[in-house]
């Protein structure tokens, strides 16, 4: 099953993005065959980020969150909230990534 995950950051820690950017994209990176999209999320392109978005294969809802609980930015309390919805894809022939 495909998982699209929210996540909203806390404004008062955006410090942790900078410290931890790099041990966050090589987490995302070791765990590529589940997270197939993963990014942040801006009003703006000029803004800073907000939260991001990920597209998640598991086989349930638990798996998703055991996998997000342990990447440095939740860790490290960046994160202030995540909603975890499942994804019916509209076209699901096509693969998912950019």
């Amino acid at each position: 099953m495909l998982f699209a995950v929210r996540f909203t950051d806390k404004t008062t820690m955006r410090h942790v993005r900078t410290e931890y950017m790099a041990a966050h994209i090589a987490w995302l990176a070791a765990r590529q065959a589940q997270i197939k999209v993963a990014g942040s999320l801006r009003h703006d392109a000029s803004e800073h980020p907000i939260g991001a978005l990920w597209i998640i294969e598991a086989e349930t809802k638990e798996e998703v969150e055991s996998l997000w609980q342990t990447d440095p930015f939740w860790v490290h309390g960046m994160r202030e909230s995540v909603e975890i919805l499942q994804w019916s894809k509209a076209f699901p022939e096509t693969m998912v990534g950019i």
